[in-house]
């Protein structure tokens, strides 16, 4: 089974395990198209996180690590000394450094059993011969077209041709990247194992031409969304230093299952802080349908999230007391029959929980009193819910009991200036670091940036079950959450529970520029109910309603271990995400 935010990657995943590949090499298979097909969503240029378990170590959750580093350049006195208050929302000086395609490689080459070529092939074919493009890609555009006119050429040469936005079912081509796959392919055509090739190709990549034609590129200052015109501080060092790996999962048990996520260097554990506060509530408690369940869900992410602002981050994070049943009843008793409207981080011992600026609007000092372009870059979701570009997912199981989730992200067509070259732009992640001292996610060199990208793989009795994810930024883990309590309290089935009324919490402060908050912030899908909305209203929530179908774009594959079926759900909003098996 593969499920994804798009038709065409869940295909090209399906056709792979049709012909005999395994999970891994169908989830890179759709990821590499994912970069074509949703390029206001994820880029070569940007990053992923993965979390998966192999059918010869099930019990063993594994999270791919696709996560860069700050360059050595970045550091907070440059941004500041370039007049930053914070890291801008678009821009080269908002990239860390790519990561995607080194981890999809590793994964193809140590778990995967194709080709890099015959796994490339896709994504190259659509690349170079075109794919009708979705409506959302031309809408992106339009947005920022000003922007890609005045500012960025090169952006402007590829996605408005001829100085035409693309219109929803035009076929659009991206000859330089399928270009970049071939030379990637090429570079290991002399090598003598399949994983030699692989590892010629990742050599290439980030010693080789890619690297030499981003640095070159972005060392020519542009404007970035202070406002402002600044230079990349990215090196072929940069390049050069960083690679992809493995590292352990952080879980937690929840109701008989295992719940797997990344580190706290992403926003996942938050979930699992969450999963521990509602677990000491009756099942009345966590029912999203209802104003009790709704009401207790918000309070409870609220304190998750509060924590992760406070001490998470590619730091020393006191993790096993965060996840503790000590600690979760004593941020469970916070919880009243009213909304809090505050920012309220535990106390983990030795430590000094970090309390980030708490803005409600925010205009960067050089666009103060004027028109500017400080909404670009990636906003995920809007307040009200409207996804202005976000970022994908995929999720893949095998016959053989492989299974993988993975959120590719980041290197956005708005991210930056495109790189002609290449074909795609760099990424914006270091907007999820504060130019403050003392934060666990200030930026510093060679440091990652606290990471919203956060898939999800369950567990039961030592196998994985369920693969799951979502863009959204910061509403990935809420919007996931929700689905968990369905299904794993509420007995929905995956379809049924992403298909059902979906919320989250605004009251945080955002990831992403310009990193406000809404203090009470709850936003709802209408569904919920006129009667479940007015409670929440009642109990003090600041209530957005986002529409019937507005807020989320799960998908999920799913093994049954006792009957050996699987399944696969998608997500039916905007008519836009595919599940797919036989």
């Amino acid at each position: 089974m593969s499920a994804s935010t798009h038709w065409l990657a869940t295909a090209s995943a399906q056709a792979v395990l049709e012909r005999g590949g395994n999970a891994f090499d169908a989830a890179v298979a759709g990821a590499f198209v994912l970069h074509v097909v949703e390029p206001h969503l994820n880029g070569p240029g940007g990053d992923m996180t993965g979390v998966f378990a192999t059918a010869e170590n099930p019990s063993k959750p594994v999270v791919l690590m696709g996560q860069g580093p700050a360059p050595a350049g970045a550091t907070r006195e440059h941004y500041l000394s370039e007049g930053l208050e914070l890291v801008p929302g678009a821009g080269a000086l908002a990239a860390a450094v790519p990561a995607a395609v080194d981890a999809w490689f590793l994964l193809l080459r140590d778990h995967g059993s194709w080709e890099l070529a015959d796994v490339l092939a896709f994504a190259c074919r659509y690349a170079r011969h075109g794919h009708p493009v979705l409506a959302r890609v031309g809408a992106t555009i339009n947005a920022v077209k000003e922007l890609f006119t005045e500012h960025w050429p090169t952006s402007a040469a590829l996605w408005m041709p001829d100085g035409k936005i693309p219109a929803e079912g035009d076929i659009v081509k991206n000859e330089a990247y399928a270009s970049v796959l071939d030379r990637l392919v090429a570079a290991g055509s002399g090598a003598g194992s399949r994983e030699e090739r692989i590892d010629a190709a990742r050599r290439e990549w980030s010693e080789g031409f890619v690297a030499r034609a981003a640095v070159d590129f972005i060392s020519t200052p542009h404007r970035h969304s202070s406002g402002q015109d600044h230079a990349g501080v990215m090196s072929l060092q940069d390049f050069a230093n960083f690679q992809a790996g493995y590292e352990e999962a952080t879980t937690l048990d929840f109701r008989g299952y295992t719940i797997a996520k990344t580190g706290p260097w992403g926003q996942g554990p938050a979930l699992l802080q969450t999963l521990a506060i509602l677990n000491g509530f009756g099942d009345d408690h966590m029912d999203p349908s209802t104003a009790l369940g709704a009401h207790t869900i918000l309070e409870a992410q609220k304190l998750a999230i509060a924590d992760r602002e406070a001490y998470y981050g590619d730091s020393d994070v006191p993790m096993e007391y965060l996840l503790s049943e000590e600690y979760a009843a004593e941020r469970r008793a916070l919880i009243t029959d009213q909304a809090s409207t505050e920012f309220r981080p535990g106390t983990a011992p030795g430590h000094t929980p970090f309390t980030p600026p708490l803005r409600t609007e925010y205009t960067p000092p050089a666009l103060t009193g004027k028109d500017g372009f400080a909404g670009v870059g990636e906003p995920t979701v809007s307040r009200d819910g409207e996804t202005r570009g976000d970022t994908c997912h995929i999720d893949v199981v095998d016959q053989w009991g492989n299974m993988i989730s993975a959120t590719p992200s980041g290197g956005w067509l708005q991210s930056s200036p495109t790189i002609p070259e290449l074909g795609f732009c760099l990424g914006s992640r270091l907007q999820m670091t504060w130019l403050e001292e003392g934060a666990p996610s200030s930026l510093e060199p060679g440091k990652r940036p606290r990471t919203t990208l956060t898939p999800t793989l369950i567990l039961k009795d030592g196998k994985p079950v369920v693969a799951l994810g979502s863009p959204g930024g910061d509403q990935q883990d809420q919007w996931q959450l929700v689905y968990i309590l369905r299904t794993i309290v509420g007995g929905y089935s995956p379809q049924q529970a992403i298909d059902a009324p979906s919320l989250h919490t605004t009251s945080i402060p955002g990831s992403f520029f310009p990193r406000t908050w809404e203090p009470g912030g709850a936003v709802v899908e209408d569904r919920l109910g006129e009667e479940v909305i007015a409670d929440l209203e009642q109990r003090g929530h600041v209530v957005t309603r986002a529409g019937d179908w507005a807020l989320g774009r799960l998908s999920a594959v799913v093994s049954d271990p006792a009957t050996g079926v699987l399944m696969a759900a998608a997500n039916p909003r905007g008519a836009q995400g595919y599940a797919a098996g036989r």
